[in-house]
């Protein structure tokens, strides 16, 4: 047989021990995660319930569910075994402090652009005097508007453009 023949044989041979030795690194580091487990440790199954561990025996492990309620597991069936602030913040709610000291970015633009005290100067101009957003007609425009009047009738004499060809017949 010649090499070019064999080569196929060489290359499925060599991905098939690159993927099982993989796969036995992802074992071993599931089993030490899972032996290295303390009381007091927060953990999640991989049916995706967090618990505390109360006791780890050989096989199994004692989980603190909730106040009173204790479920015993197979060390099998621990996902992950969770850092004490990741555990906090995902069952508690509870943010670390070390993030509070960081930017926060706000949820809408208008902390951005105001001050606190324009902001309440607006909220109160907003409440005092109402908006119409309705179309006024200009007979209803009262008379101390002269210079808005004067631009309404120049514009009136100036050529109005439109989107399309207007001069076509």
């Amino acid at each position: 047989m010649s090499l070019v023949t064999l080569l196929p044989f060489i290359v499925l041979i060599g991905a098939m021990f690159l993927m099982t030795r993989s796969a036995k690194k992802k074992q071993q580091q599931a089993a030490s995660m899972r032996n290295d487990m303390q009381p007091g440790s927060g953990v999640r199954t991989i049916g995706g319930m967090y618990a505390t561990v109360k006791e780890v025996n050989e096989d199994t492990v004692l989980l603190d569910a909730a106040p009173g309620v204790d479920l015993l597991f197979a060390k099998n069936a621990i996902g992950a075994v969770l850092t004490d602030d990741e555990y906090n913040r995902i069952v508690h709610g509870i943010e670390h402090d070390l993030k509070s000291d960081s930017d926060v970015v706000p949820d809408d633009a208008s902390s951005l652009t105001e001050t606190d005290e324009s902001a309440d100067e607006a909220a109160a101009a907003s409440d005092e005097k109402s908006v119409d957003l309705g179309k006024k007609d200009t007979a209803e425009a009262p008379a101390d508007d002269a210079p808005a009047e004067a631009a309404e009738a120049k514009s009136d004499d100036e050529p109005k453009k439109t989107d399309g060809d207007s001069d076509a017949k």
